[in-house]
């Protein structure tokens, strides 16, 4: 689905500058590429004042090109259809090089495994296919079809309320189901991780839902690629100090990379940027 550029009534009384319109046109575009924004990173992006972008997704909202939340901003599908965030089109050879990284992380022989939502963490999924004794728990719908159509996998899929954004289970019932298991190593999927920010996600009930996964996990080995890398979203799932590794490529910023370590985190670098 392209982003719309008839966002504004310009017989409207509302009819905005050129530049204002070219901002506009810039929020959709970046909430058609991440689903979800918060004001924080999209101010940022823009290089505008909070106060300005207020106004504009307030005028967004009113003509129904995106949706207001708490603390940011999301897409407006017009019809349903796979979300952006499932899709394997942005960063995909980093995302296939972060996963055979994450799977030689992964004990061989019975062991029991907590993946969450997201193209990266699918592409985790895809490079254990050909494991034995393997358990895989995870509140993803996309994930949970594809590992059950693998005979050597064994595929626990939590309950819980299915969000239409990332097609992941999530709320009361997803969390019971995580605080019930315990599992040696946790896969965590993410929209960003930095040293102060932890590790976000842009739905505070998703968040809520994989910080239950993390915490009955003996290990938690986030996957990000370097998009993600320094970045702080609306929601917290981890603290950093919750975290034992990172999975990443090297498009991520170094410094950021440096911080991330110097908390504790072991981090892995993989898929040189010249190779995307």
């Amino acid at each position: 689905m392209g982003v719309s550029k008839q966002y504004l009534d310009q017989s409207s009384p509302r009819a905005v500058s050129s530049k204002r319109s070219e901002r506009m046109r810039r929020i959709l575009s970046l909430l058609h590429e991440h689903t979800s924004r918060s004001l924080g990173d999209l101010a940022r992006d823009l290089s505008v004042s909070e106060a300005t972008l207020r106004r504009d997704l307030a005028e967004l909202d009113e003509q129904g090109q995106l949706v207001r939340t708490h603390g940011g901003a999301r897409e407006r599908n017009s019809q349903p259809e796979i979300p952006v965030r499932l899709r394997n089109t942005s960063y995909r050879r980093e995302k296939q090089y972060i996963a055979r990284r994450t799977v030689d992380l992964i004990p061989t022989g019975p062991y029991a495994l907590a993946l969450s939502g997201g193209t990266t963490t699918a592409e985790v999924a895809r490079g254990l296919r050909h494991r034995s004794g393997l358990t895989i728990i995870t509140n993803s719908l996309t994930i949970a079809m594809e590992c059950a159509t693998w005979p050597r996998l064994k595929v626990i899929m939590t309950g819980g309320v299915v969000r239409q954004s990332s097609f992941e289970a999530v709320g009361s019932l997803s969390e019971s189901a995580f605080r019930g298991i315990n599992v040696g190593t946790c896969i965590l999927g993410t929209d960003g991780i930095s040293a102060t920010g932890g590790v976000t996600t842009h739905d505070e009930t998703e968040a809520r839902t994989n910080h239950a996964m993390v915490a009955n996990a003996d290990r938690v080995i986030v996957v990000a690629d370097g998009s993600k890398i320094g970045r702080a979203t609306l929601a917290k799932m981890a603290d950093i100090s919750e975290v034992d590794d990172l999975v990443t490529d090297s498009s991520a910023d170094p410094h950021a990379l440096e911080l991330i370590a110097a908390a504790g985190v072991t981090v892995h670098v993989v898929a040189p940027a010249s190779e995307h």
